[in-house]
């Protein structure tokens, strides 16, 4: 029985070290044990390594993978954002860190649970996940903490919306893709809330992780980007609030650029995913 057509994407920023095995793991996994169209598509986000060398290296020796690159830092959302418009080469749509932190085995048991939801995320923090190493007591209070902050603006009943290995119906991503204005971590968020506020499904399966040496993560400059961000994607969804705050954008944009040091959200709604594929695809 033929699976459905599989696209995987790979956001990257700086990772010659470590991406190699990681595409090679998930190359000849999905080789062996997928009987569906399958391809991965690296999104490589500004990188000042040679990330690039690496990942031109093993596409030319592997034909399923291929890379889009973006010269200047996008941020992971923006990475996510700009693959995701490659929507309607797959039926289904996921993404995974470069890291490795999620094995090919543990992101095909999304994908094998794809029917019963329009998105089906892995989790942490639920019952029947395998945590090999763990985060730092720090990194899982910050977590903990960010938790509450989301379920108390957005109501999704989500345990690990942080976890990096999703699956998405063409369908759906489609649907939201002009909705997505999140470049830093929190586009989690904005991706979930977007799909769950359009009547999507949502589906948490437990996972298995490793929490990866090396990580990017400055803790309390990500923690208040990502609070902002959550701040701003809910106020998207209070138009008549959010309308009145267009004098503060400059500020908005001055504070993620200067003093945070990460990529502004988007100002308005992308255009939705389209059918071509875009230029720097290769």
């Amino acid at each position: 029985m033929t699976e459905p057509s599989l696209l995987l994407l790979i956001p990257a920023y700086n990772e010659e070290r470590r991406i190699e095995p990681v595409l090679r793991d998930y190359e000849r996994y999905f080789r062996e044990q997928y009987h569906g169209k399958f391809q991965i598509v690296v999104v490589l986000n500004g990188c000042r390594d040679n990330t690039l060398g690496v990942v031109e290296r093993v596409a030319a020796e592997l034909p399923s993978i291929r890379l889009l690159e973006f010269k200047e830092p996008i941020g992971k959302g923006g990475a996510l954002i700009e693959g995701l418009k490659l929507a309607p080469l797959a039926d289904l749509i996921g993404y995974v860190d470069a890291d490795g932190a999620t094995p090919p085995q543990a992101f095909h048991d999304l994908v094998k649970r794809a029917g019963e939801a329009d998105c089906v995320i892995g989790s942490r923090w639920i019952p029947g996940a395998v945590l090999h190493v763990e985060q730092s007591s720090r990194r899982q209070f910050a977590s903990r903490v960010f938790h509450l902050i989301v379920q108390m603006l957005f109501w999704m009943d989500i345990r690990d919306t942080q976890c990096g290995a999703k699956v998405v119906r063409r369908s759906a991503v489609e649907a939201i893709h002009s909705h997505l204005r999140i470049a830093d971590m929190a586009f989690h968020i904005n991706l979930l809330y977007s799909l769950k506020h359009a009547g999507y499904r949502v589906f948490e399966v437990p996972t298995e992780w490793t929490d990866r040496i090396g990580s990017k993560v400055a803790l309390f400059r990500t923690s208040l980007t990502m609070f902002l961000s959550v701040v701003r994607i809910r106020l998207i969804y209070w138009p008549w609030l959010y309308k009145w705050l267009g004098p503060l954008r400059p500020l908005e944009g001055w504070v993620y650029r200067k003093l945070l040091r990460q990529p502004q959200p988007l100002p308005r709604p992308e255009r939705a995913a389209s059918a071509e594929l875009p230029e720097r695809l290769r």
